[in-house]
């Protein structure tokens, strides 16, 4: 058994693969892959059935390989896959797991900074009494915000960085002006999360398939550097989360412990550029063929 890829259209041109991923698409193709279209836009404005109208009925399972979709989008693809005879090889509930962070935290609490959230929707962040409770268990210092995917770290001293998180003025008007500019793209809700100090050099990108490491490049913010990051104590972590196809960002802390910023679904983290994505394909295609379901456990 094959997979597919279900790769995002160029908006301007549904017939042909979104620019941003056209090299990937062709490193799937000489791996042996099949692409099918799907159209993004279409399917944030809820219209699934034209979302998915390039996916030839019953063509079997497929990974996606594309832009970000919320979660409920996501639940949709999928609904719209099987109604077509098709499948998706990472669920719904493996995507959300991987993307979100209340979703992964649990399995890398002693790998990543120590973290609080809170659901709540856009224009809607926890405030006063509120607020000062959800961080109550964080240790007093620096810490940072952003949501359940996303901080605005380009925006780090508005709408993401907290010098100290006992100044509650302070850390009400950096979550109050990342909610702003969020607005409706906001993903899940709050997380505050203590700030760690990382040393120069990037971070490292660890893409996992199967509970192992077959690509680790450098994180696209930072394309020029190249850490090698120790994986022993991640692998673990890794397999017992239960996705098939997941992203670690690592990056290396003042006392040289290598720690986990992020965990992302596979499907959806960005190759930085120059990245030979070749090896990646490769091994995503093996473990469809060989008939693998998800990681070894520990």
């Amino acid at each position: 058994m094959k997979a597919g890829w279900l790769v995002c259209g160029d908006p301007l041109s549904g017939r042909r693969v979104d620019p941003a991923f056209a090299g990937e698409a062709a490193a799937v193709r000489q791996a042996g892959g099949a692409v099918s279209l799907l159209d993004h836009d279409a399917l944030l404005a809820g219209d699934v059935g034209a979302a998915l109208a390039r996916v030839p009925r019953g063509s079997g399972p497929y990974w996606y390989r594309g832009w970000m979709i919320p979660v409920r989008r996501y639940e949709e693809v999928a609904r719209g896959m099987e109604e077509r005879g098709c499948s998706l090889l990472t669920g719904a509930d493996a995507y959300r797991t991987a993307h979100e962070l209340p979703g992964w935290y649990g399995e890398f609490t002693a790998l990543t900074p120590r973290s609080v959230w809170r659901e709540c929707p856009p224009g809607g962040p926890p405030r006063g009494a509120g607020l000062d409770a959800l961080v109550r268990p964080l240790r007093d210092g620096p810490a940072v915000v952003k949501d359940f995917v996303k901080s605005r770290k380009h925006e780090w001293h508005e709408a993401c960085f907290v010098p100290e998180l006992r100044d509650t003025a302070a850390l009400s008007a950096v979550v109050d002006r990342f909610f702003a500019l969020q607005e409706d793209s906001l993903a899940g809700g709050l997380v505050v999360r203590e700030f760690e100090h990382f040393v120069p050099g990037g971070e490292a990108r660890v893409w996992w398939v199967d509970g192992e490491a077959v690509l680790v490049t450098a994180h696209p913010d930072s394309p020029e550097d190249a850490p090698e990051p120790d994986l022993a104590a991640v692998r673990p972590a890794v397999r017992a989360l239960g996705c098939r196809w997941v992203t670690t960002d690592l990056a290396l802390r003042g006392d040289g412990e290598w720690r986990v910023v992020e965990v992302g679904d596979g499907q959806v983290s960005g190759l930085p550029e120059g990245a030979d994505a070749r090896v990646l394909f490769e091994a995503l295609g093996a473990a469809v063929s060989s008939g693998g379901s998800h990681p070894p456990s520990r």
